[in-house]
């Protein structure tokens, strides 16, 4: 293996803003920020997720980010400002770096990830479970 997943990780984190939980805290409710839950569905229904967050699995980023995809998302092109996040801060930091690369200006994720911000006692809401 050439480059394993913290060397991925690593190299992301070096050129990408990464925000302590408290400073992605103080940004709730802030309408020029979109917090994006990158988690799979089982995460949130397991887990609970983030009021108000935008649900964008990892796996659809890119098409949905992308305006000439199919799968576009118009929020991704909105002028805000976008925080990712996903459990413990790994995928988040290469959705991050991905995003960036994708041309998206303002955008970051939250280190330590939802671990992080329910330990620091963040809002959480119940996902209803999809039929």
């Amino acid at each position: 293996m050439k480059r394993g997943y913290r060397q991925l990780v690593d190299e992301a984190e070096a050129e990408i803003v990464t925000l302590p939980v408290e400073e992605a805290m103080a940004l709730t409710g802030d309408e020029d920020v979109v917090f994006v839950d990158l988690r799979d569905i089982r995460e949130l229904e397991r887990q609970g997720r983030m009021p108000g967050a935008v649900h964008a699995p990892r796996g659809m980023l890119e098409f949905w980010i992308d305006p000439d995809s199919p799968y576009h998302r118009a929020v991704f092109a909105e002028p805000k400002r976008f925080v990712f996040f996903c459990a413990a801060g790994w995928r988040s930091a290469l959705a991050t770096k991905t995003a960036q690369d994708m041309g998206l200006e303002n955008v970051a994720h939250i280190e330590g990830g939802f671990g992080a911000w329910t330990a620091a006692g963040g809002a959480t809401e119940v996902a209803e479970r999809k039929a």
